[in-house]
C-alpha cells in the first residue's frame, strides 16, 4: 500500500488486537556502535542494524571521514565496518538526527583536516553549545561564529590532546555520550564532569559506557556525575543490534488501549535501552505485562487508568505516554521532562496543541504536563517532521475514529515501514 506523503489516516479497530510485532534494530545502539567500530583497532561486522534516515546519516558522515562500511551478510542488511585514517576536508548532513550533530564532531577533531556540519532547518536549533565548549576545551579547533549551533566547522590536526572538561549536560545526555565515545583515542583520555541540573535520559549515558567495556575500553564512572575514560586502543567487536524498544510504545499501547494483546518479538532479557521502562509504565496504566520465553507481551485487561510519572530518563516515550494519558478516566501528571523543548520539535508544545486541537486538556508546565482526560474528536494531528509524534497520532487513531497524521514518513527516522507495520496489526 501506498502511504499518503501528507495525511494519513490512522485506522481504528473494531476489536480488541491480537498480534504480533518485530522490531527493527536500536538506533542508539546501532550509532554508538558505527561510531566505535569506525575509531577500533580493525574491521568489525554490525548484525541487525537499523537501516533508517538517522544511521544512513551517520553512515554517510563516517565514510565522509574515510570509514569504509560495506554491505554485508544475508540480503546486505548488515554493515562491515573498516576503520582507516581519518581526513577531511568533508562535508556532514547531520539531517534532525542528535546522535549525528554530537557524535561525530568528537570524531571529526581527530581527524586530519576541516569538517563541515550542517543539518535540516530544526536542527540549527538544537542545543549544542556545551558540545562544542567541551570539544574546545579538550583541544578542539571549532568555527562556529559564536552561535554555539550548526552549521560549524571542526578543524581537526590529526589528534586530539583531551583531558579534563567540564560542561553542562542537562539539555542532552548525547554531549556526555560523544566525549566519552571518542576519548579512548584522546592523548590524555577524557574525564567528563557535569555540572548542572540532572542529566536526562541516563540510560543513554548507561549504554554508551557499557559498549565501550565490551570493546576494552577503561571506564570509571563510579562517581556521579563524572565519567572518566582512559586512553587506549578500541578493540573491533562483532556484534548484534538489539530491536528498538522505544519503537515498541506505539505497538505495546495499542494493546492497552484496545484491550488487547499484542506480543514484541526477542525483547532483551538485560538492556540499557530507556525503552526497557515500558515494561513497567504500562503496568501502571493498568495493563498485564509478562515475558514469554524471549518475547513480551503486554495486555490490556481492565480500565486505563491516569498516572503520575516522572520521565526524565526515559524522555523519548513522553509522547505516546501522554495519549495513553489522554484516553484514560483520570488525570495525570507527567514531570521531568523540560528537555524535550530542544529535541526534533519543542515535544512539550506540540502535545499539548495537538491533544488541545482534537479537544483534549492539557496544562503546559515549565518541565511536564497535567492532562486531565476529555472525550477527542476527528481531526488532524500535527507531527512536526518528528517520528514520536507521528507514533502518538497513531496510538489516538486507535480510539477515536477520523483522526489524519501529518506525514507519517516522518518516522523513516528511526522506522522504516513503520505505517505499513501499523496497518497490519490494526486492521
Amino acid at each position: 500500500m501506498t502511504v499518503p506523503t501528507r495525511w494519513w489516516r490512522a485506522p481504528t479497530p473494531d476489536r480488541p488486537l491480537d498480534g504480533t510485532v518485530s522490531l527493527p534494530g536500536s538506533k542508539s545502539m546501532t550509532n554508538r556502535v558505527l561510531v566505535l567500530a569506525a575509531l577500533a583497532a580493525g574491521p568489525s561486522t554490525l548484525r541487525q542494524p537499523l537501516r533508517a534516515r538517522d544511521t544512513d546519516l551517520m553512515v554517510n558522515a563516517l565514510r565522509a571521514l574515510g570509514t569504509r562500511i560495506d554491505p554485508t551478510g544475508p540480503e546486505s542488511q548488515d554493515w562491515r565496518v573498516t576503520p582507516a585514517s581519518l581526513s577531511g576536508p568533508a562535508s556532514v548532513d547531520c539531517g534532525l538526527a542528535g546522535t549525528v550533530m554530537r557524535f561525530v564532531p568528537p570524531v571529526a577533531a581527530l581527524a586530519d583536516g576541516p569538517v563541515d556540519f550542517d543539518g535540516d532547518p530544526r536542527a540549527r536549533d538544537r542545543p549544542m553549545a556545551p558540545m562544542i565548549a567541551g570539544l574546545r576545551a579538550l583541544g578542539a579547533v571549532i568555527d562556529d561564529d559564536g552561535r554555539g549551533s550548526l552549521p560549524f566547522t571542526v578543524h581537526g590536526h590529526g589528534a586530539l590532546k583531551g583531558g579534563t572538561v567540564e560542561l553542562d549536560a542537562s539539555s542532552s545526555s548525547q554531549f556526555v555520550s560523544a566525549l566519552l565515545l571518542a576519548g579512548a583515542r584522546c592523548t590524555a583520555g577524557v574525564d567528563v564532569r557535569h555540572r548542572g541540573e540532572p542529566v536526562p535520559s541516563r540510560p543513554h549515558i548507561d549504554m554508551t559506557v557499557a559498549q565501550l567495556r565490551l570493546r576494552g575500553v577503561t571506564v570509571d564512572d563510579s562517581e556521579p556525575d563524572r565519567w572518566v575514560v582512559q586512553p587506549g586502543h578500541i578493540e573491533a567487536l562483532d556484534c548484534v543490534v538489539e530491536p528498538d524498544l522505544s519503537n515498541a510504545a506505539p505497538f505495546l499501547a495499542a494493546a492497552v488501549v484496545t484491550r488487547g494483546r499484542v506480543r514484541v518479538r526477542d525483547w532483551p532479557a538485560r538492556t540499557d535501552q530507556a525503552g526497557d521502562e515500558l515494561r513497567h509504565l504500562l503496568v501502571a496504566f493498568g495493563a498485564s505485562v509478562r515475558r514469554d520465553d524471549h518475547d513480551l507481551v503486554v495486555e490490556g485487561v481492565g480500565r486505563l487508568q491516569g498516572v503520575s510519572v516522572d520521565l526524565h530518563a526515559v524522555g523519548e516515550l513522553t509522547p505516546v505516554v501522554a495519549v495513553l494519558c489522554a484516553l484514560a478516566d483520570s488525570p495525570s501528571q507527567l514531570s521531568g521532562i523540560a528537555h524535550l523543548r530542544g529535541h526534533e520539535t519543542d515535544r512539550l508544545a506540540a502535545i499539548a496543541a495537538e491533544i488541545r486541537r482534537l479537544g483534549g486538556h492539557v496544562d503546559e508546565q515549565p518541565d511536564g504536563l497535567r492532562i486531565v482526560p476529555r472525550p477527542l474528536r476527528a481531526g488532524r494531528w500535527g507531527t512536526y517532521a518528528d517520528h514520536r509524534m507521528a507514533h502518538a497520532g497513531a496510538v489516538v487513531g486507535l480510539a477515536v475514529t477520523g483522526v489524519e497524521v501529518e506525514d507519517v514518513a516522518t518516522t523513516a527516522k528511526t522506522y522504516p515501514g513503520f505505517a505499513q507495520a501499523w496497518e497490519r496489526l490494526v486492521t
